[in-house]
Formats: structure tokens, sequence, C-alpha cells
């Protein structure tokens, strides 16, 4: 028989580079539609915080009384791995989607002084569609990105890419236990297929679901994460009830 302490565990989710969490809402719908599994979306202020000030600003806000798994979307990672070295008392793992824990594009730690001259508030939409959403970019997820963006100060963004560009939290995540899974977007062009082999390294046991979708995974393709979330959740849930 199931009882009230038999249910799921709540997901916390922390969001990509935008950190409005808006970006969640076809992700949220499909968890509601087909699952018991509650969500909670963490949304970050619109301020320049290194990924330092971030971890504080999440930790003030995670539950309490309840336990929980942690889903951290893109330029979240690093403050996944941050919290899964350092667990508070109710989270129980870890879920890293589309992305990674040190700088996934080397090749542009040189740029970093230059982010100064990159014009977030003018870039073009179709570079963010080739780069995010491509080949699956309809007019609808084109608006949703769009208007998420448009309410994050070009500061912002700046700080925030730079954050990714000067993170390595590799040792953090490598010092942590509690059980990982990765999804990884089979059309990714921001994140490397061969990142969530380095997770896969750094964590042992650690599982990995490919999901045909780009980089922008939970909004493309939300009943396939859904699928995948739902079925590490169970299994984290039986395998805690018979331990």
């Amino acid at each position: 028989m199931t009882t009230s302490t038999d249910a799921p565990p709540l997901l916390i989710l922390l969001p990509g580079m935008d950190g409005t969490g808006r970006l969640f809402q076809r992700f949220d719908a499909a968890m509601r539609a087909r699952t018991a599994i509650a969500t909670q979306a963490i949304a970050f202020p619109a301020a320049p915080l290194d990924y330092a000030a971030l971890e504080t600003f999440v930790r003030e806000r995670l539950p309490q009384e309840r336990p929980y798994v942690l889903l951290a979307e893109s330029f979240s990672g690093p403050l996944g791995a941050a919290l899964r070295a350092d667990p508070p008392a109710g989270m129980r793992a870890l879920i890293l989607c589309c992305s990674f824990v040190r700088n996934p594009r080397p090749m542009l730690a040189p740029l970093r002084h230059l982010l100064g001259l990159v014009p977030f508030g003018a870039m073009p939409g179709i570079a963010l569609r080739q780069t995010l959403l491509a080949p699956f970019a309809t007019p609808a997820l084109q608006a949703e990105l769009a208007a998420a963006l448009a309410l994050v100060p070009p500061a912002v963004l700046r700080q925030r890419l730079r954050a990714v560009i000067e993170t390595d939290a590799t040792r953090l995540f490598a010092r942590g236990s509690l059980p990982v899974l990765y999804l990884r977007a089979r059309h990714d062009r921001l994140v490397p297929p061969a990142n969530a082999m380095q997770i896969l390294r750094l964590a042992p046991g650690a599982q990995l679901v490919d999901i045909a979708a780009p980089h922008m995974l939970l909004q493309a393709a939300p009943e396939a994460a859904t699928v995948a979330v739902a079925d590490f959740v169970d299994r984290l849930s039986a395998a805690q009830t018979f331990s």
C-alpha cells in the first residue's frame, strides 16, 4: 500500500543562462500531465552574480522539510556540482541536462576579456536559433526564448557567460556521492557530446540518457525528458525504500 511517505521527491529546477525559470513551462506541464512528481523552479536574480553568489542564493531557497532531486539545466551545472559536493539534508540526487561542470568550450577562454564587446542585447535571432534550437526550432519556441532573454539585462548575460568560461567544478563534482542522471541532446550545438563522458568518469555509476533534441532539450522534447526523469526518480525511490 502506498502511503504519504511514499510520495516521490520534489523536483527542483535550476535554469539555464536566462535564469528566469520561464522556459521550464513545457517540461513542467509534461511532468504534471504524466507523473506525480511536483516541480519547483528557482529563478535567479537579474544581477551579475558569479557561481559562488548564485550557490548561496540557491541554498537559501531549497526545501527544508522534504526530499528533492535537483535538476540543473545547462548554465546551472556547476551549481549542481557544488550542491552535490556538500548536499543539503533533503537532496537525494542530481540531474544534469545538456550541462557541464567545466567550461565546455575551452577555446573560448582567451576571449573572456573581450566579453564587453559582445552585443547581447542585439544578437540576431537566427544565431540563437541555430545554436540553441536547431534543427527543432518552431515559431513558438523561438518566441518563448526571445521573451525570456528580453527579461535579462545584457550585463547579466555577459557575467554569466564569463562565469561559464572561467568555471572548473570538476573536483567539487567528483567529491560528491549522490546519484547522477545526465540528459544528453543528440543535436546539441553548444555543449559537445563528449562532455557527457567527462561526467560519467567523474561520477561512477552515473546514468546517461540520449534524447533526440537540441541544446534546449526540456523545451523541445519535454515528453521524452519527462519519461527519463520519472524513470530515474522512480528507481531512486525504490532503491531508497529497500536499502
